[in-house]
C-alpha cells in the first residue's frame, strides 16, 4: 500500500483548499507564467529606465534644467525594482508549494497571496513600461519674471508705442523693424515696447532683450542668448558655432518667445545664430532698432516703422523739462532764446537732452546770447558734450556707410543752408561733377549710380526725402558732418560753411590756401575781390543766391582747381569776366536765374567743362561758340530767351559728348527741325525736359515726341495741340506683327513729369496710357477736356492700366472735366490728388483699395464743406469711408499746386516776382488816388 498517496489534512483544511483553488482568480494556476512575463517585463522596463536616465543626464548637461514628470515615473521604477526583487527572491519557496500541475497548493492562502502580489505587480511594471516613452525628459528652467527695464519719461512717444506694439502683435507680423537717424530715440521706445511684454504675461514663454550695437559677432550673440536661456555652460562655450545653433534651436523651437535685438547695423543672421524663424503659426516674434531702413528690408521688415524726430510743441516740451523751470523763470528773454535754442536741435531728443542740460546752469541772458551765436556758427564748439554724446554718435551711423565715395556724397550735403531743400537731380550732378561717382563715359549711368548712393544715405537716414525731387539734411546731421569735414574740428578752413548768415563780403579766412570747399550761398554779397593765388586749392564754390553784379578777374584767376562754379539766382550778374578762360578745372558752371546777356568768349577755352546751367537766363539770347566746349555732356536751356531755332541746332549738333539737354521751343520752331535728320535725332535723344510754349497760330503736333527716347519731363503751355492719340496708336499697331490693335511697347517710357495748361483745343489726355512711369502730372486751364482718359479710346487699349506710379495728381480749372477715368484705379505710390475748379468732377477714380499708405495719402478739394460735401460720389460706402478723412477742410486745402504750369518761367524768379509784386502794390495805389478803385 506504500505506493498510495496519504491526505494527512482534516476536512476544513481540504475544503478550504478545494474553495481556494475554484476562487483564486487564477492567482495560483497562472503563478508561474506570470512570473515569466514579470521577468520580461521588468527587464524591458530597466532597459527603458536606462535610456530616461541617460537622456535626463544628458540634457542636464547641456541644458541645467530640472525634471519634469519623469522624475516621478523613475521613483516609481526604483520602487518597483525593490520590490521586483523580493518577489523574486521568494519565488522558489513558493513554488515548492504547488503540486497536481500547479493547479493545487499546499498552503493555499500564501500561494494566493504571493500569486495576487505578482499579478499586480506585473500589471504595474506593464504600465510603467507604456509610460516610459518620454518625447521630452525635461523641462525648462523657471524663467525669472520678466524684469522691466529702467525708462524716463518721455514726450512723444505714446503714439508711437501704441502703434508699434500693436503691429508686433498682429498675427501676420512676426519681424518687425523700427528705423531711424540716430538720437532720435529709438531705444528708449523699444525698451517701452519690451516692458509691454509684462502685461501678457504668461502669453510669451520668454522675452529676450539683446543689445547688439556694431561688430557683434554670431558667436557673441549666441552667447547673449543662450545665457537668457541658461545654457551657457563652459562646455556649451567650447562648441562650435553650428553646434551652439542646433542647441539654441532645438530650446526655442519648443517656446514661444520674443527676442528683442537693439541696435543692429547690418543683417542678423537668425538661421545661423539657432534662432527659429518665427511664423503665423509658431506666434514668435522678433523685433529690432536699426538706423538703416535698408537692413529692415534685408531682415524681412519691408514696411518697417520710421522714428521721427518730435513736432516743435514736443520738442519744446523735452527740452524745457531738462533745462528746468527755476532757470527758464528767471528772464523772459531767456524763454524766447530757449525756445530758438530748442528749434537749432530740429526735435532730435538726443540733442534737445543734451543741450538741455548743458543750458540749465545757464542763468542770464548773456549766456543764453553766446549759446545761440555758438550754436548757429559752429555747433561743434557748444561744448564737449556736443562733441561726445551727440556727435560722435551720430558719427556710428557716417562710419557704417564704410564707401568713402558714399561719405563724400554725404558730407558734401552740408555745403547747403540749414533746412535747404536740396533738388536730386541737381546734387546728383553736382557729384558726378566732384568725381565722387569715379569717370564714367555715358551720363545716364553715372546718374543710376549717384541716385543708388543717394537712396542709400535715405535708408540711413542721413538725408530725408522732401516730395519727389528734393531731399533735406537735418541740423544735427549736418552739424556733425561739418565736425568731421574739418577733421573734427582740427581743419575748420577744409570746408568754409556760412551760408545763409546773412554775409553782405566775402569773410575773414585765416588761410585761405586751406580752403577746398566753400559755401556763401544765399548771403547779401555784392561783389567778390580776392588777391591773387590765395584761394589755390578750393575747387568748390557755392555763391548762388546772392546780390553779385560782377566779379574779380584777378579772384577768378586765383582758382586754377576750381571744378564747381554755382552762381545761380543772383539777378543781377550780367556779365563774366573773360578771365574764366583761365578756370582750367572748371566743370560744372551754373548761371541759371541771372541777367547774363551772353557768354563770354573765354568760356569756349573751357575744355573740361561738362555741364552748362543756363535755365531761365531770360536775357541771354545767344549760345554763339558753344560748339568749342569738347566736354559738354549736359546743357540746360529752357525758360532762357535762346529758343531752340534752326541756328541754334546747328551750333548743338556739334557737341559730340552732348548727352542731356533741357531747352524750350517755340512757335518761332517746327519740332520737325529736332525730329529730322540723322543728326539731329541724335540731338532729339540727348532732350530730357522740353518745353512748349505759344504754338497759337499753327496747330502743335506731338505725334512724334516719342522718338525723344530719354525725354523725362514734357511742359506745353498755351499752344494749339492737335490730338496725338490716334497717330501713336496706329504707329504702334504698324509694328505689331500680329496686327493687334492694342501697343506692345509703351511709348513714352522715360515720360515721368506732365505739366500741360491753357490748351484749349486739347479734347482729353488718352495719350498718357502710353507713358508707365509717370509720376507727376500737373494740368490746368483745359477748357475742353471732358475725360483724362477718354472712355471709348481705352476700351481698345484693354491691356494697359494707366498712372500705376504716378505720385502727385493735380487738375485744375477744367470746367467740362466730368472723369479721370472710367472706373476705379490701383494708386499703388499715390500721395495726393488736388482737384480745383472742376464743378462737373463728382468721382475720384478710387475704390477702399486703389491707396494702399493711407496716413500719406492727400485729397484737397473745394468740396470739403457743408455745401458740396454731398456732391461727391464714391464707389461704395467702403470707400467713402476710407478717403473722406483724407480731405482737410478747404480753408486748409492746397489751393495752389507746388508748379503752377501757366505761370512763365521768369515769373518764378525770387526777384522778379518781387518786381511784380511792388508793381502791383503801386498800381493799387494810384487806382485808389485817383478814386478809380471801389
Amino acid at each position: 500500500m506504500g505506493n498510495i498517496v496519504s491526505f494527512q489534512c482534516s476536512g476544513v483544511e481540504v475544503l478550504d483548499r478545494i474553495i481556494g483553488c475554484l476562487c483564486d482568480k487564477g492567482y495560483i494556476r497562472t503563478l508561474k507564467e506570470n512570473l515569466r512575463a514579470l521577468e520580461r517585463e521588468m527587464e524591458d522596463l530597466r532597459a527603458i529606465k536606462d535610456e530616461v536616465q541617460n537622456k535626463v543626464v544628458r540634457e542636464e548637461t547641456r541644458h541645467k534644467q530640472k525634471r519634469k514628470a519623469v522624475q516621478v515615473w523613475l521613483t516609481r521604477v526604483e520602487s518597483i525594482d525593490t520590490e521586483f526583487n523580493n518577489v523574486l527572491s521568494a519565488s522558489p519557496v513558493q513554488l515548492q508549494k504547488l503540486f497536481f500541475c500547479g493547479l493545487c497548493s499546499k498552503n493555499v492562502c500564501s500561494s494566493y497571496n504571493y500569486g495576487k502580489t505578482v499579478f499586480l505587480l506585473l500589471e504595474e511594471v506593464r504600465k510603467l513600461n507604456s509610460e516610459g516613452n518620454f518625447e521630452e525628459v525635461v523641462e525648462p528652467a523657471p524663467t525669472s519674471e520678466m524684469v522691466e527695464r529702467p525708462t524716463q519719461p518721455t514726450i512723444g512717444q505714446d503714439r508711437m508705442l501704441e502703434k508699434a506694439w500693436k503691429r508686433l502683435m498682429e498675427d501676420n507680423v512676426g519681424i518687425m523693424g523700427l528705423h531711424g537717424m540716430g538720437g532720435v530715440g529709438k531705444t528708449t521706445l523699444f525698451k517701452k515696447i519690451y516692458n509691454k511684454f509684462s502685461e501678457i504675461a504668461g502669453t510669451f514663454n520668454v522675452v529676450i532683450w539683446i543689445v547688439v550695437s556694431q561688430g557683434a559677432t554670431i558667436s557673441k550673440l549666441q552667447e547673449d542668448i543662450a545665457d537668457k536661456l541658461h545654457l551657457c555652460s563652459d562646455e556649451w562655450k567650447n562648441k562650435s558655432e553650428s553646434d551652439k545653433a542646433a542647441d539654441i534651436y532645438d530650446d526655442l523651437k519648443r517656446k514661444r518667445f520674443a527676442l528683442m535685438l537693439d541696435d543692429i547695423w547690418e543683417e542678423v543672421d537668425l538661421e545661423a545664430i539657432g534662432v527659429p524663424f518665427p511664423t503665423e503659426e509658431n506666434k514668435c516674434k522678433v523685433a529690432f532698432t536699426t538706423r538703416s531702413q535698408e537692413v529692415c528690408g534685408r531682415m524681412g521688415d519691408h514696411d518697417a516703422m520710421e522714428i521721427k524726430c518730435l513736432e516743435r510743441d514736443e520738442a519744446w516740451e523735452l527740452f524745457k523739462s531738462k533745462v528746468g523751470d527755476n532757470t527758464l523763470s528767471r528772464d523772459p528773454g531767456i524763454v524766447k532764446l530757449a525756445r530758438r535754442v530748442a528749434d537749432k536741435c530740429r526735435g532730435l531728443p538726443l540733442a534737445l537732452k543734451v543741450i538741455g542740460k548743458a543750458m540749465s546752469s545757464k542763468t542770464t541772458v548773456r549766456e543764453w546770447e553766446h549759446a545761440m551765436d555758438v550754436l548757429t556758427r559752429s555747433a561743434a564748439e557748444f561744448s564737449s558734450d556736443m562733441e561726445n554724446k551727440i556727435l560722435s554718435i551720430l558719427k556710428f551711423s557716417y562710419d557704417s556707410l564704410g564707401d568713402e565715395q558714399i561719405q563724400s556724397c554725404f558730407l558734401y550735403c552740408a555745403l547747403f543752408p540749414e533746412d535747404e531743400l536740396i533738388d536730386v537731380d541737381d546734387l546728383i550732378h553736382l557729384w558726378i561733377c566732384e568725381g565722387f561717382l569715379g569717370e564714367y563715359q555715358v551720363i545716364k549711368e553715372v546718374y543710376n549710380k549717384g541716385y543708388a548712393m543717394l537712396r542709400t544715405l535715405l535708408r540711413a537716414n542721413l538725408l530725408t526725402e522732401s516730395g519727389t525731387e528734393s531731399v533735406v539734411m537735418h541740423d544735427v546731421l549736418r552739424e556733425m558732418a561739418l565736425w568731421i569735414a574739418s577733421d573734427f574740428g582740427k581743419q575748420k578752413e577744409n570746408f568754409v560753411v556760412q551760408a545763409n548768415v546773412g554775409l553782405v563780403e566775402i569773410p575773414q579766412v585765416k588761410d585761405w590756401g586751406a580752403v577746398r570747399r566753400m559755401s556763401l550761398m544765399k548771403n547779401k554779397i555784392k561783389e567778390i575781390t580776392c588777391s591773387s593765388s590765395k584761394c589755390s586749392q578750393l575747387t568748390t564754390l557755392f555763391l548762388q543766391k546772392n546780390q553779385l553784379k560782377n566779379q574779380s578777374g584777378e579772384f577768378i584767376r586765383s582758382m586754377k582747381k576750381l571744378v564747381v562754379l554755382d552762381l545761380s539766382k543772383n539777378s543781377n550778374l550780367s556779365e563774366l569776366p573773360e578771365q574764366i578762360s583761365e578756370l582750367d578745372s572748371l566743370q560744372y558752371l551754373d548761371l541759371s536765374y541771372t541777367s547774363i546777356e551772353k557768354l563770354p568768349v573765354g568760356l569756349q577755352e573751357l575744355k573740361k567743362l561738362t555741364h552748362l546751367i543756363l535755365h531761365a537766363t531770360r536775357k541771354l539770347r545767344s549760345i554763339s561758340g558753344i560748339s568749342r566746349l569738347v566736354s559738354l555732356r549736359v546743357l540746360s536751356l529752357f525758360g532762357s530767351s535762346v529758343h531752340g531755332d534752326v541756328s541754334v541746332l546747328m551750333e548743338l549738333q556739334l557737341l559730340e559728348k552732348l548727352q542731356v539737354l533741357m531747352i524750350t521751343v517755340s512757335e518761332e520752331l517746327s519740332l520737325e527741325h529736332i525730329l529730322l535728320g540723322d543728326q539731329i535725332k541724335r540731338l532729339a535723344n540727348c532732350i530730357t525736359y522740353l518745353e512748349i510754349i505759344d504754338f497759337q497760330e499753327k496747330p502743335l503736333d506731338l505725334s512724334s515726341l516719342p522718338s525723344m527716347e530719354n525725354l523725362n519731363e514734357l511742359i506745353v503751355v498755351s499752344s494749339h495741340v492737335v490730338e496725338i492719340y490716334t497717330d501713336i496708336k496706329c504707329r504702334e499697331s504698324e509694328t505689331d506683327s500680329s496686327h493687334e490693335r492694342n501697343p506692345k511697347i509703351p511709348c513714352f517710357t522715360n515720360l515721368c513729369n506732365v505739366r500741360i495748361g491753357n490748351c484749349h483745343s486739347i479734347k482729353d489726355l488718352t495719350w498718357l496710357l502710353f507713358a508707365p512711369n509717370l509720376t507727376v502730372l500737373y494740368i490746368e486751364d483745359l477748357r475742353e477736356v471732358e475725360e483724362v482718359i477718354n472712355k471709348e479710346k481705352a476700351t481698345d487699349l484693354t491691356g494697359i492700366t494707366p498712372f500705376q506710379k504716378l505720385q502727385i495728381l493735380d487738375v485744375d480749372d477744367l470746367p467740362k472735366l466730368e472723369s479721370i477715368y472710367r472706373s476705379p484705379l490701383p494708386f499703388p505710390f499715390l500721395r495726393r490728388i488736388s482737384v480745383w475748379v472742376c464743378p462737373k468732377l463728382r468721382k475720384f477714380p478710387l475704390n477702399a483699395t486703389s491707396a494702399p499708405r493711407l496716413e500719406e495719402f492727400e485729397i484737397y478739394t473745394e468740396r470739403k464743406d457743408p455745401v458740396h460735401e454731398n456732391d461727391l460720389e464714391w464707389e461704395d460706402e467702403d470707400t467713402k469711408n476710407r478717403f473722406l478723412p483724407s480731405i482737410p477742410a478747404a480753408e486748409e486745402g492746397l489751393k495752389n499746386p507746388l508748379l503752377r504750369i501757366g505761370i512763365p518761367h521768369f515769373l518764378k524768379s525770387e526777384s522778379t516776382l518781387f518786381f511784380f509784386l511792388v508793381l502791383s502794390l503801386f498800381l493799387w495805389c494810384v487806382c485808389c488816388a485817383f478814386g478809380l478803385y471801389n
